[in-house]
């Protein structure tokens, strides 16, 4: 029975009626560890208990409890935690009207900042978005928050060519624009005049991630949309691009923690 407690995530999303806010995730994890994925979001992250360890376009990374970690959209991370008793976090999922896809290569320099005043904002921000009516006080806090993110991020921005090689920005863009309908090794081979093992060993060089995987990612990231805008569980899966229940169930549980019936019934439960 202990064991089951230990495994167990208390994890609660939604979204607020605040521009620029994806989402909002709160959990509590003990033992379980996130694969490499990717977010079509910025990822604004603060741990209250424990730690996590991380990688970031191959280099580990962690997040003491000063720390606010910032990871950007498109590029691969996975999670785990580290310490016995696992980790509490809050997230927060902004979309580029908040920042830039021009500050990508900045965040990938250096995600944990360690900013007390920000730190500080964060938590703010939090306690705002989770008291429904006090949406005037979420943005403004918000504002803040994303007026100190530019201000780290600009000064490396300036002096950084991000990395991203031809090809492996190509078969990215393919499978963002085939999200839903998918695309095929061998067709992203043909449009894109590129072998198949080539374009394979491009992008998991590039981004520390299988084309699959990304793809698969993606599509999580739509299906979370779409169960927090209501849609039941059951029409999900083919508006997100899966084959059937069993296959979002799957893929949604590996990188998410929960499966897609639980997050609904979570967020529906907060929204109420």
């Amino acid at each position: 029975m202990a064991a089951e407690r230990a495994r167990r995530a208390d994890v609660s999303a939604w979204r607020p009626r605040v521009p620029g806010v994806v989402e909002v995730f709160h959990a509590h994890f003990t033992e379980y560890a996130y694969p490499m994925h990717v977010h079509d979001a910025w990822t604004l992250l603060i741990v209250d208990d424990g730690a996590v360890r991380y990688d970031l376009e191959r280099h580990e990374h962690g997040t003491p409890l000063d720390t606010v970690t910032l990871l950007p959209p498109h590029v691969p991370h996975n999670g785990s935690p580290a310490t016995p008793d696992g980790f509490r976090k809050r997230v927060v999922y902004l979309d580029t009207s908040r920042l830039g896809e021009e500050l990508i290569g900045a965040a990938v320099d250096g995600p944990d900042l360690r900013d007390p005043v920000l730190r500080r904002r964060v938590g703010q921000l939090h306690s705002a978005l989770g008291r429904p009516g006090d949406e005037l006080e979420a943005e403004s806090r918000l504002t803040l928050v994303g007026e100190r993110l530019r201000g780290h991020l600009s000064r490396r921005a300036a002096s950084r060519a991000r990395r991203d090689p031809a090809l492996a920005r190509q078969l990215r863009e393919l499978l963002d624009a085939r999200v839903v309908t998918g695309v095929s090794l061998e067709e992203a081979a043909r449009l894109l005049h590129a072998h198949p093992a080539h374009l394979v060993r491009a992008f998991s060089g590039a981004y520390g991630i299988a084309p699959h995987q990304y793809l698969m990612s993606r599509r999580v990231g739509r299906a979370r949309r779409l169960l927090l805008d209501g849609v039941p569980p059951g029409e999900v899966a083919p508006v997100a691009g899966f084959y059937d229940q069993a296959h979002l169930t799957r893929h949604f549980k590996k990188l998410v923690g929960i499966t897609p019936g639980r997050y609904r019934a979570r967020s529906a439960r907060w929204a109420s």
